[in-house]
């Protein structure tokens, strides 16, 4: 397009021989939202990592306002007015908003920095993007995600971006927050930045986005008008199926056992007064605003934060879960919603990932080599896709990563699996292969607790959902309730869920 603000063209890239982008063209207008999806693989990241200035392409060229540019580095995507927000911030906990978006070029009075005008500035462009009310001098340590990330975008601003990427900037939001995130994406349209947005949520690509280019194996598939395409078309460009085989059939009543899980006033510090029960063969989701309880009911049920009133019992006994060892020691597994943080340690192999669980609860025997071939057994079961056992785990995808983490609990033969966002991060392709697992795991007679944010899969997976408000449950909702069933409940608007 001739006017444009990004113009791609015929963009190459391998790695040791790898070919990871091959003939990409891509264009973003001024004050345009040009979202970018594929499964994971598909060439996103690197194609971002060539805009921004970390990769140099192979081929192709690189035009930006006007001009063919050659990035040798982000300084100089940056100096040409090119910001990146990414998934993981990066920010400085400890020092103010100020300080954060001004790292690197401080204003300067006579050789030294000018906190005065460095807060002045930061507060007229928080201005700018209707974000006034939040304090320059603020730490941002002290701030909640969806205003650590209003903090990277000043950044980006403050360097006169005029255009702005953003890889999966929702990804640890609540749904409010993503309200927000909205607002603000429409600001930085209205002031005639570009944005690159690159999700895996597809409601999100279709709220913004006037344009959606799609990758597939480091090709461009297609770019198509966001106004003249539905959900089920771009997901066949992207996996070539349709979205409506993303969700398996649910249960049936006839399938579930007796009773396997029950809390009763279950509460402590984040939850009072849950009353719950779990049955092996049925999927039962969590739903609710983020901080409305939902992770801590998961932890509490782990051990991690136990519940410090009530009752828990398991197959008809009592049991007590002080500790993540005890749970598992009862048959209780855990998939954290941080599995970065949490879930994985990134230096170490795919299978001493996978036997994490089983050194820390099975008895010396059997041995480790037994309990190794068990694993890879497993990790074959689950699809895990690495280059070996021996890859490092922070290699393979998000979604591979997802595998790992089950095939380490399914090691235990788990009579309650715990999921706590099994999907966030992670390619629609992706997605469906662990919505196949979970409910597989399901009909072999686990108790499954899924907790999500994303509304379309809470209820797509679920044979009944819990919602949970102010560390309550507030209500049960049935299979084929509505996305507004659930708000009503999450927020205390409750009316007569849909049949």
């Amino acid at each position: 397009m001739s006017d444009a603000l990004l113009a791609l063209r015929g963009i190459g890239k391998s790695f040791l021989g790898v070919r990871v982008l091959d003939g990409v063209d891509l264009d973003v207008a001024p004050g345009e939202v040009h979202a970018v999806v594929g499964e994971n693989g598909a060439g996103k990241s690197t194609l971002m990592k060539i805009v921004s200035g970390v990769y140099t392409p192979d081929e192709g060229t690189v035009e930006f306002a006007g001009a063919r540019r050659a990035f040798h580095g982000p300084r100089d995507a940056q100096r040409a007015g090119i910001g990146i927000v990414h998934q993981e911030f990066n920010l400085l906990p400890e020092r103010s908003v100020a300080e954060n978006v001004y790292l690197g070029h401080e204003p300067l009075r006579r050789g030294l920095v000018d906190r005065k005008a460095m807060l002045g500035k930061t507060a007229a462009l928080l201005a700018s993007i209707g974000e006034s009310a939040l304090p320059p001098g603020a730490r941002v340590g002290q701030l909640g995600v969806a205003r650590q990330q209003v903090v990277e975008i000043v950044k980006a601003l403050a360097l006169d971006a005029r255009l702005l990427i953003m890889d999966e900037p929702t990804a640890a939001l609540a749904d409010h927050e993503v309200e927000q995130l909205y607002a603000l994406v429409r600001r930085l349209q209205r002031q005639g930045i570009g944005v690159l947005y690159v999700s895996h949520r597809l409601k999100e690509v279709f709220d913004l986005a006037s344009r959606i280019t799609v990758l597939k194996d480091g090709r461009k598939v297609t770019t198509l008008d966001s106004a003249a395409t539905g959900p089920d078309e771009l997901v066949r460009h992207m996996v070539g199926r349709e979205l409506s085989s993303y969700y398996p059939d649910r249960g049936r009543p006839d399938e579930l056992g007796p009773v396997r899980l029950t809390v009763r006033g279950g509460g402590n510090r984040k939850l009072r007064g849950v009353d719950l029960s779990l049955r092996p063969g049925e999927v039962v989701g969590v739903g609710g605003l983020q901080g409305s309880g939902r992770s801590a009911l998961a932890r509490a049920l782990f051990g991690a934060a136990p519940f410090t009133t009530g009752e828990v019992t398991l197959d008809g006994a009592p049991v007590r879960l002080r500790s993540p060892r005890a749970a598992m020691r009862a048959g209780i597994a855990y998939i954290t919603e941080d599995r970065k943080g949490e879930g994985i340690v990134a230096g170490q192999s795919v299978l001493d990932n996978a036997l994490l669980a089983s050194r820390a609860v099975l008895p010396a025997r059997p041995s480790r080599g037994a309990r190794a071939a068990r694993v890879r057994d497993l990790l074959a079961a689950v699809d895990v896709r690495a280059a070996g056992e021996d890859q490092e785990i922070r290699f393979l995808s998000g979604g591979n990563q997802q595998k790992v983490m089950l095939a380490r609990w399914l090691a235990l033969g788990p009579k309650v699996l715990l999921f706590d966002e099994p999907t966030r991060g992670i390619d629609v392709g992706a997605k469906s292969a662990i919505h196949d697992l979970v409910r597989r795991l399901a009909r072999d007679g686990a108790a499954v607790l899924m907790i999500s944010s994303e509304l379309p899969e809470l209820l797509g997976m679920s044979d009944r959902v819990v919602v949970m408000r102010e560390g309550r449950i507030a209500g049960e909702l049935p299979a084929g309730a509505t996305e507004e069933d659930v708000l009503a409940l999450a927020l205390g608007t409750e009316r007569e869920p849909a049949r």
